[in-house]
């Protein structure tokens, strides 16, 4: 239920409640780094998420486990966000809350996030004229980019932004073409 409807409706009010008090003090950006942080600890470690997610597990230890994760390392705001989580029973949207609040960072910046996938790792170079064709294709400020390797595209590389996909892949192609074929035949 991580996309759902349902899991958007719970997880926005605690980004957005978030967003408000980082804006509030001037810690957006701040915020956003830390969240990002949080983010890849979450992403890095499958026994601390079914830990949260557990509901058998009492809420003080939840809390106890956060504090002992992020106090000093992340801003009491977001610190007081993980907290309330563990007490409203939400503690398991909370890879949500946090992927929400950098969705709200990136509409505050006039950020797009374009997910590339290619058959290679990508230049500087390239990366930077991706990002430039982009920021020129959707008239954003900023492009941040969530590069992922696929040696199945054989070459090239498919570009999503939002529910705008280009697919350059060689595999795309190929696909195509064979589309083609067989509806002239």
């Amino acid at each position: 239920m991580k996309d759902g409807t349902v899991s958007s409706e719970i997880t926005l009010p605690y980004a957005r409640a978030l967003m408000d008090i980082a804006q509030e003090h001037g810690l957006a950006e701040q915020i956003g780094i830390e969240v990002g942080e949080l983010l890849d600890t979450l992403n890095g470690s499958e026994e601390l998420t079914q830990f949260l997610a557990n509901p058998l597990i009492a809420p003080e230890a939840k809390q106890g486990v956060l504090r002992q994760i992020a106090e000093g390392r992340v801003n009491p705001y977001l610190l007081n966000i993980l907290l309330l989580l563990v007490d409203r029973n939400r503690i398991m949207f909370l890879d949500g809350v946090l992927e929400q609040y950098q969705d709200l960072l990136r509409e505050l910046n006039q950020t797009v996030l374009a997910n590339v996938t290619t058959a290679v790792e990508l230049s500087e170079d390239q990366a930077a004229l991706i990002k430039q064709r982009v920021a020129r294709l959707t008239g954003a400020r900023n492009v941040d980019l969530s590069v992922e390797v696929d040696p199945s595209l054989l070459g090239g590389l498919i570009v999503k932004v939002g529910s705008q996909v280009i697919d350059a892949s060689l595999r795309g192609q190929l696909r195509r073409i064979g589309m083609q074929l067989a509806a002239t035949a």
